[in-house]
């Protein structure tokens, strides 16, 4: 059963659909303060176009001849070995990440949807980040259809504070 204080995160997820826009949200997310995460880098790619934006990163990935690959075309870059759902071991790293970068290409369609949701809340409880990133189409799709609802009296209450209701308070219906 929900209470009060379930899912009060304040990261922000931002579903990407594609590498060409997973890569278009650095500039403008990334900062020079930021420690970045990315959970599925490959070779380090996307690692190394992070690494130009902030302050420290490191690329993970599942696969050791992947991260072996990734040391070698990068090594003035960290990357380790890492099974994205084990959150423990991320928290060994050491780092106060404030950006996370995930692109797990398992995760595209939609009956992976709920293995997304629980990835993202399990890294979004544990390192509280600003923002997390990731490329999912079948995520940013759904996340275009997802309104909060928002009850009358809700609304009410809105309205009381401001003039005019936003969208996002609107009942929807």
């Amino acid at each position: 059963m929900a209470n009060e204080r379930q899912f009060k995160l304040r990261t922000h997820f931002i579903a990407t659909r594609g590498v060409r826009e997973y890569r278009e949200t650095i500039p403008s997310l990334i900062k020079s303060s930021d420690q970045v995460l990315e959970i599925g880098c490959e070779w380090g790619t996307t690692t190394a176009i992070l690494a130009q934006h902030c302050g420290a990163v490191i690329g993970t990935d599942i696969s050791p001849d992947c991260i072996a690959r990734a040391r070698q075309l990068h090594p003035d870059i960290r990357f380790e070995v890492l099974d994205a759902f084990d959150v423990r071991s991320a928290l060994g790293f050491g780092h106060p990440f404030t950006k996370i970068y995930v692109d797990l290409s398992g995760f595209s369609g939609y009956r992976a949807l709920l293995d997304v949701i629980s990835l993202l809340t399990m890294y979004a409880t544990i390192f509280q980040p600003e923002a997390i990133v990731i490329k999912s189409g079948a995520l940013k799709q759904f996340a275009t259809l997802c309104r909060p609802w928002r009850s009358l009296s809700a609304l009410a209450q809105s309205n009381d504070h401001s003039e005019t209701a936003t969208e996002d308070e609107a009942p929807v219906g």
